[in-house]
Order: C-alpha cells, then structure tokens, then sequence
C-alpha cells in the first residue's frame, strides 16, 4: 500500500515538473530534452536533481529590489556609466557592435581615459595589491568568490585590518559557498574585531527555502577590488595563492590580472555597490566615492557585467557579437568550456570565413564533466580549423578573449553555462594595441606550454571515449 502511494506521488510528480519544463519560456530546446531525459531516466533521482538545480531564479523579490538598487546607484552617479559618444568616437567601427551590446545590456557604457598594466604573475599580483592596501586613504572595497585562508587570503586580510586601525573605510564581500571556510575562521572575527565590514553574497540562511524556491548553485563569482576609487584590479584571479589548496592536484592555477586606473574603476566600484547594497540595503550611496577623470593618454573601456537577475542570455550574446567582428585573429583562453551551440556554431563560422582562431584549455581540469563536455566539440572545432592547445603546467584559470590584436576581454566568466546562467560575473571590455599585445604575448606563452590538439590525435580516440564524452555533453545544458 504504501509503494503504491509512493509510486503515485512519484508520478504525479514526475508529469508536473515535465509540464513546468515544457512550459518554461527561458529553456531552449536542447535544455528542455536534457531535462526530461533525466526525469525519465533516473527515476526519483532525477525529480531530486530538478527540484535542487532545475529553477534558476532568486525569487521576484530579490530580483525586483536588486533592479531598484541599480537604478538608484545610477541616477547617483550617472556620470560613471560612460556615454554612446564615447563609443561612437573612440571605437572603431568594425568593432561597435559589441560594445554597444553590452551597454544595452548592464547599462555600462564606453567611457575614456583608462590606463592598466598587465601583472607579470602572482607573485606581482600580490605585492602590488598589498601596497596600494597599505597607500590606501579613504576606502578599500573587496569581493572574491573563494577567498582561502593561505598566504594571499591572510596578507589581504592583515592588509584590510592594518587599512582599517589607520581609519580608512574597508568593505569586504565574499560569497556564502565559495567562501565558507574564510567565513568562519579566525582571520574573518580579526577583521570584524579591527573594524572591517563584512558582508556575505547570497547567503544560504534558510537552506530549505533556497532548496524549495531557488537553485543552491546561484552564486557571486565576481573578483572585485577597489581602493580609493582610484585604483582596481581586474581579472580571474581569486583571493587564494597559485597553490590552491582546496584543490592542490592541479596547482599551480595560473590566472591574469590587471591593474587599472581611470573611469573603468569607477564602474567596478558601481558594480560592487550594487552586490554589497543587496545584502546591506541602510548603507548610504553617499559612502561610495567615484573618481571618473579621465588619465591622459587613456584608452575607451567599459565593464561588462551579468548574473541570474539579469536579462537571460545576455553573455552567450554578447560574445557572439564580439566573437563575430574578429577579422584577422581570435584568441581564447578558458578553464572551463560547457557553451550553448550558438556559441560553437559562431566560433566554427567565424573559423570558416577565415579568421584565425585559437582556443586554449587546461590539459589537466579539475571536473571530469567539463573535461568530457569540452572534448565533445574538438572535432566540430578542429573540422572548422580551429586551433586547440591544451596547457599542461597546471589548471588554465586564465579568462581571455583578444580579437584582431586590438580588442581585449579579462575578467570572471567562463565560457560555460554556469557563468552564462548562474554566476554574476565582472568583465572589463577594452580597445587597446599596445595592452591587448601584452595580453596577446601571455596567451603566446601559454601556446607554448601546451600540446596542439590534432584531427587525427580525436579522430583516433577510443569510441568508448567519444560515446562518453557526447552523453556528459548531452546533459550540458542542465550542469
């Protein structure tokens, strides 16, 4: 009797989040078939996985108060958000498009006068970050993703407390999973006891809650820092050392970092008002300082921002733009490669009409399934003649995109659904010859330690493998 009540609710279960799959309007068709073949196919699990992972949205009122508070910060400031002249006149225009998406998009449009060194590494990283810290006179605002308790998280936080006993305003952000072990440790009560505010993205204060009507995956994956509204840094680096300790087996983590200065900054300091004003909703818009002079001799750039309360496919179309106006070259490199098809079939398209493009993954990743999804697409990839290299020193964490040596892309986000769908996420988008080389030159050296991936080399995988590799890939889009 009671497996027979069981079995009803299962089903009844069962056909109702079918009907809610079917009926959803922000699926595409291949998400639409991942999610039913799961239900079908793994019986109970599957109605668990949907109910855990299926809905991606933070509830109407958070989506709602967060819109006001970005049209607050921007009726605020709303000299920060750059302008469409800018655009008009300081980007060429075989490359607008782009640009002009992404401004429609986050509301961050061109601005001028910007200037970024690219950091040699993360030994670099570190020190310049340390003092600015230390030179830092008004405030320093932070938000990491993870944030590790080595000696990058500790030297940061020694920093901040240092910043705040001196009586300069410090705010630092983390994200509730990513973060949870700095969350709770000693150097995180030092910084509350030195005077530091802190503050915890998307908290996972009532799990069931999050469970019955979210996803417990929607996380703030962005790597801000702000000192002073002057200076930033910008890129795909974590609070945390090239070792990685959570996952020291594929250390090192090899990422990119810029350090800027200019108006951009003042747009970075906008989007961390926005996520810290979430979660701390009293705090004056007057206690955020933006600088937006122009340096001399600056470049155009803007930020290019995204996450699950905004528009759904912003990020897989805004690459496309970008990709699509590369004439000459394409480089990409990503850790994590799991994209919708539009993304490949753009990618193929613009190796067909002859753009050089290169693509650039860690050898070694640190998910089976994004290894194996990635690997389903190498033969369309390298049919099209796409150049793919595998980096074999350690884990890949390097987000770039440069296109025809002029046009450059550094930040957060991965080329995956995650971060297209799940994660907010901070990019800067910049014109810039002499900066998109340097950039250029660090893809080079990562070409160089890495293996070319051939046709042959795929076409002789086992077909094991590639039968493998297309079933993790056909539940892409719901991972």
């Amino acid at each position: 009797m009671l497996i027979d009540i069981l079995l009803t609710i299962h089903f009844i279960l069962l056909v109702l989040i079918s009907l809610r799959v079917l009926s959803r309007h922000d699926l595409t068709a291949p998400a639409r078939l991942a999610w039913i073949v799961i239900l079908f196919v793994l019986p109970y699990f599957g109605v668990l996985i949907y109910w855990m992972f299926g809905e991606v949205h933070l509830g109407r009122n958070f989506t709602r108060e967060r819109a006001e508070i970005i049209e607050r910060l921007h009726q605020h400031h709303p000299e920060v958000l750059g302008s469409e002249m800018a655009l008009m006149q300081a980007i060429k225009p075989e490359y607008q498009a782009a640009f002009a998406y992404s401004a429609k998009a986050t509301g961050f449009h061109t601005t001028v006068g910007n200037r970024a060194e690219l950091m040699a590494d993360a030994s670099e990283t570190r020190r310049r970050m340390m003092a600015d810290f230390d030179a830092a006179t008004d405030h320093i605002h932070v938000l990491y993703y993870i944030w590790l308790t080595d000696g990058m998280g500790v030297d940061t936080a020694q920093a901040l407390i240092r910043a705040a006993k001196r009586g300069v305003t410090c705010r630092a952000m983390v994200d509730s999973m990513g973060s949870r072990k700095m969350v709770g440790s000693k150097i995180w009560q030092e910084m509350k006891d030195a005077g530091v505010q802190l503050s915890v993205a998307l908290p996972l204060k009532n799990i069931f809650k999050v469970l019955l009507f979210s996803r417990i995956d929607l996380r703030n994956h962005r790597k801000i820092t702000v000192i002073d509204g002057k200076i930033g840094y910008s890129g795909s680096r974590n609070c945390a050392d090239p070792e990685f300790l959570v996952k020291p087996k594929y250390a090192p983590w090899v990422d990119i970092m810029l350090r800027i200065e200019g108006p951009i900054v003042a747009q970075n300091q906008m989007l961390f008002a926005s996520d810290w004003l979430s979660e701390n909703p009293n705090t004056s818009l007057d206690t955020f300082y933006y600088d937006s002079t122009p340096k001399p001799e600056g470049f155009p750039a803007q930020v290019f921002s995204d996450g699950p309360t905004q528009r759904h496919g912003t990020t897989p179309q805004f690459l496309g733009a970008l990709i699509s106006q590369a004439q000459q070259t394409l480089i990409i490199s990503t850790p994590y490669f799991v994209p919708d098809y539009s993304l490949v079939s753009i990618l193929c398209a613009t190796a067909y009409r002859g753009v050089e493009v290169t693509m650039i993954f860690p050898k070694k990743n640190d998910s089976f399934i994004v290894a194996a999804t990635s690997h389903s697409y190498y033969w369309q990839l390298l049919e099209a003649g796409v150049k793919i290299y595998e980096y074999k020193p350690g884990l890949l964490h390097a987000k770039t995109l440069t296109v025809d040596g002029e046009i450059s892309l550094i930040g957060s986000t991965n080329l995956d659904l995650r971060s297209f769908d799940l994660n907010y996420e901070n990019n800067v988008v910049f014109s810039n010859k002499a900066l998109t080389a340097d950039i250029i030159e660090r893809q080079y050296q990562y070409i160089t330690d890495s293996d070319e991936v051939t046709r042959e080399e795929v076409k002789n995988w086992p077909l094991s493998y590639r039968i493998w590799n297309n079933i993790i890939a056909t539940m892409g889009p719901v991972l």
